[in-house]
C-alpha cells in the first residue's frame, strides 16, 4: 500500500493487477451492441480508458471474479481493448488480447490487440499470442523469422529464457442473422 501511495504522489500510476474478461453482444444499434458486449464481459458501468500495450513489471494476474468486485460504477477504468462489429448475418468476427510475460523479475511484458473477421478462436488466439511474444522476444534481441510457423517461434521464445509464459482471451461470433449489429469484445483490465 505503501508503495501505492508513494508513486501516486510522484505522479505514476503502475497497475498491480490484472483481469483478462469479454463479451459479445445483439441489438438494432451498433453503439447498443457494444455497450451490451461490454456489459457481456462485466466492465460496462466503467469510463474506460483505451492505453498502449505494456504489461507492467510486478503486475499479478487474478480471476476476472475478482477483478469485477473491485470495480465500482463510474470509475476510469484502463484497458487494453479489442473489438469487432458487424451487421451482416453470418459473418464471423473476432475480438482477441494476447499476453507475453518476461521471465525476469522487474521486466516488463507486453499485450496485443488483435480484432479480425472469418477467423476462428483457435487461429485468431494463437496470432494475437504471436503477436505479444514477437513483440517481447525483439526486446531482447531474438532474432525473428516471420515466416516461420509459430508452434516452431513460441519453442524458440520459450528455449530462450527470456519468455516465461504467453496466454490469450479470445471472443468470436457470427454476425446475427436478422441483420442486428453483433459486437464482440475482449479486455485486460488494469488495476491499481
Amino acid at each position: 500500500m505503501a508503495d501505492q501511495l508513494e508513486a501516486r504522489e510522484e505522479g505514476v500510476l503502475v497497475p498491480k493487477e490484472m483481469f483478462f474478461t469479454r463479451g459479445r453482444g445483439v441489438h438494432k444499434e451498433k453503439l447498443q451492441s457494444f455497450e451490451l458486449a461490454l456489459r457481456d464481459a462485466g466492465i460496462e458501468k466503467g469510463n474506460l480508458v483505451r492505453v498502449s500495450s505494456i504489461f507492467p513489471p510486478g503486475c499479478k494476474i487474478v480471476p476476472p471474479a475478482k477483478g469485477l468486485k473491485r470495480l465500482r460504477p463510474g470509475q476510469i477504468l484502463h484497458v487494453v481493448l479489442a473489438e469487432a462489429a458487424t451487421n451482416e448475418p453470418n459473418r464471423l468476427i473476432c475480438a482477441a488480447i494476447g499476453l507475453a510475460q518476461p521471465a525476469a523479475k522487474g521486466a516488463y511484458g507486453y499485450l496485443s490487440e488483435h480484432h479480425s473477421y472469418g477467423e476462428t478462436e483457435k487461429r485468431a488466439g494463437e496470432y494475437v499470442e504471436d503477436l505479444a511474444a514477437t513483440m517481447l522476444a525483439t526486446t531482447f534481441g531474438l532474432e525473428i523469422d516471420p515466416n516461420t510457423a509459430y508452434d516452431e517461434r513460441r519453442d524458440l521464445y520459450r528455449m530462450s529464457g527470456h519468455i516465461v509464459r504467453t496466454r490469450r482471451i479470445v471472443q468470436t461470433a457470427e454476425g446475427d442473422k436478422l441483420g442486428r449489429w453483433t459486437t464482440v469484445a475482449a479486455a485486460a483490465v488494469l488495476l491499481f
